[in-house]
């Protein structure tokens, strides 16, 4: 049983930042983590060739572009980007998204360079 009986909520969690395109640890389940960002624009085309990758959508819409075909997610939606598939995350609007992935996952995959950013923790 966890030491802190406390709920995450999310809505107040994503008012405590604003910038795009960071990831935001708000939560550790085993070796997984949980984490919020907000997104606007396009990434960058990447693969994570050791595990899927899970996206929840909040708010807005996000677009993840992949080889077969977009993948057009709205509020309450999510999608598993399967381990060694490229993709493409892009938002027309600001979008809030939920991830889950193995810790130590970097944002840009495979890609790497400017648009890599390291997790900080939200409390």
């Amino acid at each position: 049983m966890s030491t802190s009986a406390v709920p995450v909520n999310l809505a107040e969690k994503l008012s405590q930042f604003n910038e795009l395109w960071t990831q935001k640890k708000v939560a550790v389940l085993n070796d997984y983590e949980v984490k919020l960002a907000k997104l606007k624009g396009e990434f960058v085309w990447h693969a994570h060739e050791d595990t899927d990758e899970l996206f929840l959508v909040i708010s807005g819409r996000l677009t993840i572009q992949l080889n077969g075909g977009d993948v057009v997610l709205g509020p309450g939606e999510l999608f598993v980007v399967p381990r060694g598939v490229a993709h493409c995350p892009v938002a027309d609007e600001e979008t809030a998204i939920l991830l889950f992935e193995p810790v130590g996952t970097l944002n840009t995959g495979d890609a790497g360079g400017p648009m890599t950013k390291t997790v900080e923790t939200l409390s």
